[in-house]
Protein backbone atom coordinates (compact mmCIF):
# COMPACT_ATOMS: atom_id res chain seq x y z
CA UNK A 1 0.00 0.00 0.00
CA UNK A 2 2.71 2.48 1.01
CA UNK A 3 4.89 1.47 -1.94
CA UNK A 4 2.00 1.98 -4.38
CA UNK A 5 1.38 5.49 -3.06
CA UNK A 6 5.10 6.27 -3.18
CA UNK A 7 5.45 4.94 -6.76
CA UNK A 8 2.46 6.98 -7.90
CA UNK A 9 3.89 10.11 -6.28
CA UNK A 10 7.31 9.46 -7.82
CA UNK A 11 5.78 9.00 -11.27
CA UNK A 12 3.78 12.23 -11.00
CA UNK A 13 6.82 14.15 -9.71
CA UNK A 14 8.90 12.89 -12.64
CA UNK A 15 6.19 14.11 -15.01
CA UNK A 16 6.42 17.56 -13.37
CA UNK A 17 10.17 17.63 -13.95
CA UNK A 18 9.72 16.56 -17.60
CA UNK A 19 7.16 19.33 -18.04
CA UNK A 20 9.66 21.83 -16.61
CA UNK A 21 12.37 20.61 -18.99
CA UNK A 22 10.01 20.97 -21.96
CA UNK A 23 9.07 24.50 -20.89
CA UNK A 24 12.71 25.50 -20.47
CA UNK A 25 13.62 24.03 -23.85
CA UNK A 26 11.45 26.66 -25.54
CA UNK A 27 13.43 29.50 -23.99
CA UNK A 28 15.96 30.70 -26.46
CA UNK A 29 19.54 31.03 -25.35
CA UNK A 30 20.91 32.75 -28.45
CA UNK A 31 22.30 29.45 -29.70
CA UNK A 32 20.52 27.66 -32.52
CA UNK A 33 18.98 24.27 -31.79
CA UNK A 34 16.20 22.54 -33.68
CA UNK A 35 14.03 21.91 -30.61
CA UNK A 36 13.37 25.66 -30.51
CA UNK A 37 10.74 25.17 -33.24
CA UNK A 38 9.21 21.92 -31.92
CA UNK A 39 6.04 23.53 -30.58
CA UNK A 40 5.21 25.48 -33.77
CA UNK A 41 2.28 24.15 -35.78
CA UNK A 42 1.63 24.87 -39.47
CA UNK A 43 -1.58 24.58 -41.50
CA UNK A 44 -0.59 21.65 -43.74
CA UNK A 45 -3.40 21.12 -46.25
CA UNK A 46 -6.01 22.25 -43.74
CA UNK A 47 -4.62 20.26 -40.82
CA UNK A 48 -2.55 21.77 -37.98
CA UNK A 49 0.72 19.86 -38.17
CA UNK A 50 3.93 20.17 -36.12
CA UNK A 51 6.57 22.03 -38.14
CA UNK A 52 8.97 19.09 -37.86
CA UNK A 53 6.46 16.93 -39.80
CA UNK A 54 6.04 19.49 -42.59
CA UNK A 55 9.68 20.45 -43.09
CA UNK A 56 13.27 19.56 -42.36
CA UNK A 57 14.67 21.74 -39.55
CA UNK A 58 18.46 22.01 -39.36
CA UNK A 59 21.15 24.12 -37.71
CA UNK A 60 23.04 26.09 -40.38
CA UNK A 61 25.48 27.70 -37.94
CA UNK A 62 25.59 28.59 -34.25
CA UNK A 63 23.07 31.44 -34.67
CA UNK A 64 21.01 30.34 -37.68
CA UNK A 65 18.34 27.70 -38.19
CA UNK A 66 17.32 26.45 -41.62
CA UNK A 67 13.86 25.15 -42.50
CA UNK A 68 13.34 23.31 -45.78
CA UNK A 69 9.66 22.46 -46.43
CA UNK A 70 8.82 19.08 -47.95
CA UNK A 71 6.39 20.89 -50.29
CA UNK A 72 7.33 24.12 -52.09
CA UNK A 73 3.81 25.50 -51.54
CA UNK A 74 4.36 25.39 -47.77
CA UNK A 75 7.12 28.06 -47.68
CA UNK A 76 4.63 30.92 -47.05
CA UNK A 77 2.55 29.20 -44.36
CA UNK A 78 5.67 27.99 -42.52
CA UNK A 79 7.21 31.46 -42.59
CA UNK A 80 3.94 32.94 -41.31
CA UNK A 81 3.73 30.37 -38.50
CA UNK A 82 7.28 31.19 -37.37
CA UNK A 83 6.54 34.93 -37.39
CA UNK A 84 3.27 34.43 -35.47
CA UNK A 85 4.93 32.20 -32.84
CA UNK A 86 5.85 33.56 -29.40
CA UNK A 87 9.59 33.30 -30.17
CA UNK A 88 10.03 36.75 -31.74
CA UNK A 89 11.96 35.44 -34.74
CA UNK A 90 12.12 37.01 -38.22
CA UNK A 91 12.70 34.40 -40.91
CA UNK A 92 13.99 35.24 -44.38
CA UNK A 93 13.29 33.08 -47.41
CA UNK A 94 15.66 32.24 -50.23
CA UNK A 95 13.91 29.94 -52.68
CA UNK A 96 12.74 26.96 -50.67
CA UNK A 97 15.10 27.51 -47.71
CA UNK A 98 13.81 29.56 -44.80
CA UNK A 99 16.69 31.01 -42.77
CA UNK A 100 15.97 31.98 -39.18
CA UNK A 101 18.72 34.12 -37.63
CA UNK A 102 18.75 34.15 -33.84
CA UNK A 103 19.75 37.58 -32.54
CA UNK A 104 22.28 37.76 -29.75
CA UNK A 105 20.73 38.28 -26.33
CA UNK A 106 21.50 41.46 -24.41
CA UNK A 107 22.53 41.30 -20.75
CA UNK A 108 19.18 42.76 -19.70
CA UNK A 109 17.24 40.20 -21.77
CA UNK A 110 19.34 37.40 -20.26
CA UNK A 111 18.45 38.56 -16.75
CA UNK A 112 14.76 38.71 -17.68
CA UNK A 113 14.97 35.17 -19.02
CA UNK A 114 16.63 33.99 -15.79
CA UNK A 115 13.62 35.41 -13.91
CA UNK A 116 11.30 33.46 -16.23
CA UNK A 117 13.35 30.31 -15.61
CA UNK A 118 13.12 30.80 -11.85
CA UNK A 119 9.35 31.29 -12.15
CA UNK A 120 9.00 28.05 -14.13
CA UNK A 121 11.13 26.28 -11.52
CA UNK A 122 9.01 27.59 -8.67
CA UNK A 123 5.92 26.32 -10.48
CA UNK A 124 7.48 22.87 -10.75
CA UNK A 125 8.39 22.90 -7.04
CA UNK A 126 4.82 23.84 -6.11
CA UNK A 127 3.51 20.99 -8.26
CA UNK A 128 5.89 18.55 -6.52
CA UNK A 129 4.81 19.79 -3.09
CA UNK A 130 1.16 19.39 -4.07
CA UNK A 131 1.87 15.80 -5.10
CA UNK A 132 3.54 15.25 -1.69
CA UNK A 133 0.47 16.65 0.04
CA UNK A 134 -1.83 14.36 -1.98
CA UNK A 135 0.33 11.31 -1.21
CA UNK A 136 0.40 12.14 2.51
CA UNK A 137 -3.40 12.49 2.47
CA UNK A 138 -3.73 9.09 0.79
CA UNK A 139 -1.53 7.59 3.52
CA UNK A 140 -3.71 9.10 6.25
CA UNK A 141 -6.89 7.87 4.54
CA UNK A 142 -5.51 4.35 4.14
CA UNK A 143 -6.33 1.83 6.81
CA UNK A 144 -2.81 1.36 8.16
CA UNK A 145 -1.13 1.93 11.53
CA UNK A 146 0.15 5.34 12.60
CA UNK A 147 3.72 4.02 12.50
CA UNK A 148 3.27 2.96 8.87
CA UNK A 149 1.76 6.36 8.07
CA UNK A 150 4.80 8.05 9.65
CA UNK A 151 7.23 5.79 7.72
CA UNK A 152 5.35 6.49 4.50
CA UNK A 153 5.40 10.25 5.10
CA UNK A 154 9.15 10.11 5.76
CA UNK A 155 9.74 8.17 2.53
CA UNK A 156 7.61 10.62 0.54
CA UNK A 157 9.44 13.57 2.13
CA UNK A 158 12.81 12.09 1.09
CA UNK A 159 11.44 11.60 -2.43
CA UNK A 160 10.18 15.19 -2.48
CA UNK A 161 13.57 16.53 -1.34
CA UNK A 162 15.32 14.53 -4.08
CA UNK A 163 12.93 15.80 -6.75
CA UNK A 164 13.25 19.42 -5.63
CA UNK A 165 17.04 19.15 -5.72
CA UNK A 166 16.71 17.75 -9.27
CA UNK A 167 14.58 20.79 -10.21
CA UNK A 168 17.28 23.03 -8.71
CA UNK A 169 19.93 21.26 -10.81
CA UNK A 170 17.87 21.71 -14.01
CA UNK A 171 17.37 25.40 -13.18
CA UNK A 172 21.05 25.95 -12.43
CA UNK A 173 22.04 24.37 -15.76
CA UNK A 174 19.56 26.53 -17.68
CA UNK A 175 20.66 29.71 -15.89
CA UNK A 176 24.29 28.91 -16.67
CA UNK A 177 23.36 28.31 -20.32
CA UNK A 178 21.46 31.62 -20.46
CA UNK A 179 24.24 33.67 -18.93
CA UNK A 180 26.94 32.30 -21.27
CA UNK A 181 27.94 34.69 -24.01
Amino acid sequence: MINDIKKDAEHRMNLSIESLKNALQKLRTGRAHTSLLDHIEVEFYGTPTPLTQAANVSVLDSRTLGVTPWDKNMVGPIEKAIIMSDLGLNPSTTGTLIRIPLPALTEERRRDMVKVVKGEGEGAKVAIRNIRRDANQKLKDAEISEDDVRRGEDAIQKLTDAMISEVDAVLAAKEKELMEI
